[in-house]
């Protein structure tokens, strides 16, 4: 039976989220699971927030992970909302799998949500069965923790546990349950569920919530929802501009996997690129290409909209006016992507200042990777070694189908390069800070996956997880985690593991 410890809290939470009301979640516990194991503890992630996983046994962890135990002061909830869904509205989605433990202050006084993902059955389950198949939880662990080490704003992974227990999909899975760590897990399909019942009063309580959490500073502006907009457009495009710096596909950029609080969250079909295409695709569930890598800024732009429709009614009482407002702040989103993008492009490629003629440097390189199938973050990462010293570009050169072709192109970055004052060496240093070494390739994660659920050998996994912990390092000794797949090791599609 679920239990509620009598001894000190192993966590301490300080929940707010749960004050909103019963409209906002529904109170659930989790489901029992026969025999919980650990597969993984963050102990660093554990530090940052006050938690000491030295302070029990891993036997014990297990039981909260898999939320066989409850801790005392959690009260756990799944949360509702609504969503977009490739494009089709759904009035009710909400947590069909994942339970809210609570909340913790950590270290540097910032609010953190702590999750249960794969814990069992909540009212919002729908067709699903609540569980989480072990594959899908390591893979959240894997590119979650990796987009952490590259600087992109992220969920973290705290935990991981079996259950003992098997899951049901095309075949039959091990289950597991993953513990997520979020600066907030209110998203756009939250204020989506609100707003399409017309309660404005619940509207307003959600956005002052979420004021007084991720933005306390627009309480003492004139139009502080007017500004909520502002700051949630900044942050969105601050995050996919980052998303595209290192070639990574969300896969799902439904607005339920739009988080307010400006951090990539839900990592189903996600993946990174191999070889560079505008057009690439992974997700065995968009067929139609909708959230494509170069489709991400745009969609961006479509679920920033939808936002902005929410809380028409709490920027301006006057309809026509609250439209003009809001499209003040969606119509300038381009540009400051653009702004984002551009400056995040100039690094990896060593410009220290900016010139009109930048972008199209940047598009030219581009367009040349795609038709010649150059791989991006090889191309990218040996840039830095071309630019320190350009008798290496015979490393860079082989990447390319036409290697003349990106000749072409190096003549034209040389004579840009020439007109900034700086040294090979201050060069160097900037692009080996914006271009990753190594990335969570698909081969490679798929490769630690399998070798957990077919085996029960977490050896690659813990691995993976140890080299991807470094990404700007240079890891020669890593070499087999450096490389593109060969191809018979090409991964064409991800899945959500729901």
């Amino acid at each position: 039976m679920l239990t509620e410890t009598s001894i000190k809290p192993a966590i301490c939470f300080d929940n707010s989220y749960v004050k909103l009301g019963g409209r906002f979640y529904a109170k659930v516990k989790p489901t029992l699971v026969e025999q919980p194991g650990i597969v993984k503890l963050n102990y660093a992630l554990a530090q940052d927030l006050g938690i000491d996983f030295d302070a029990l046994d891993p036997e014990s962890w297990a039981a909260i992970f898999s939320g066989n135990q409850i801790l005392s002061g959690s009260e756990p909830l799944a949360m509702v909302y609504a969503g977009h869904q490739f494009g089709n509205f759904v009035p009710q989605l909400g947590d069909g799998r994942a339970i809210l433990l609570g909340e913790v202050i950590d270290n540097a006084n910032c609010r953190r949500d702590i999750q249960l993902k794969g814990a069992g059955l909540t009212p919002f389950s729908r067709q699903g069965d609540g569980r989480a198949a072990l594959g899908p939880v390591l893979r959240e662990y894997i590119i979650s923790e990796a987009m952490h080490a590259l600087g992109i704003p992220t969920t973290r992974s705290l935990g991981a546990v079996t259950t003992g227990e098997p899951v049901y999909r095309e075949k039959v899975l091990p289950g597991a349950v993953l513990t997520r760590v979020a600066l907030g897990h209110v998203r756009t399909g939250t204020f989506q569920y609100f707003a399409v019942q017309r309660d404005e009063k619940e509207l307003r309580q959600l956005a002052d919530y979420v004021i007084a959490r991720h933005f306390p500073e627009l309480k003492e502006e004139a139009n502080p929802y007017l500004k909520l907009l502002e700051e949630v457009m900044e942050q969105q495009a601050q995050l996919v501009a980052k998303w595209m710096h290192v070639g990574f596909i969300h896969g799902v950029m439904n607005t339920d996997n739009m988080a307010i609080s400006g951090e990539t969250i839900d990592y189903g079909p996600c993946a990174f690129m191999d070889n560079f295409s505008q057009t690439k695709v992974f997700s065995s569930i968009d067929r139609m290409g909708r959230y494509a890598y170069g489709n991400q800024p745009s969609i961006l732009q479509w679920n920033l909209t939808r936002f902005a429709e929410t809380i028409l009614p709490l920027i301006d009482k006057i309809p026509e006016r609250a439209v003009d407002f809001a499209n003040e702040v969606i119509e300038i989103y381009p540009q400051r992507f653009r702004e984002y993008w551009l400056s995040g492009m100039r690094q990896k490629l060593g410009l220290f200042n900016s010139e009109t003629e930048d972008e199209s440097l940047i598009q030219s390189l581009l367009e040349t990777m795609q038709e010649n199938e150059a791989d991006f973050t090889l191309t990218f990462r040996r840039l830095c070694d071309v630019a320190l010293t350009p008798e290496k570009a015979s490393s860079i050169r082989i990447l390319f189908n036409d290697p003349s072709a990106y000749d072409n192109w190096a003549m034209k970055w040389r004579d840009r390069l020439s007109r900034e004052f700086k040294t090979p060496e201050e060069r160097f240093e900037l692009m080996c800070q914006t271009n990753p070494t190594v990335i969570p390739r698909n081969h490679q994660v798929q490769l630690a996956l399998k070798a957990a659920e077919e085996d029960g050998d977490y050896a690659p996994f813990e691995k993976l997880l140890e080299v991807l912990s470094s990404p700007y390092a240079v890891a020669e000794e890593y070499s087999e985690y450096l490389l593109p797949p060969k191809p018979d090791e090409h991964v064409l599609q991800t899945f959500c593991g729901t």
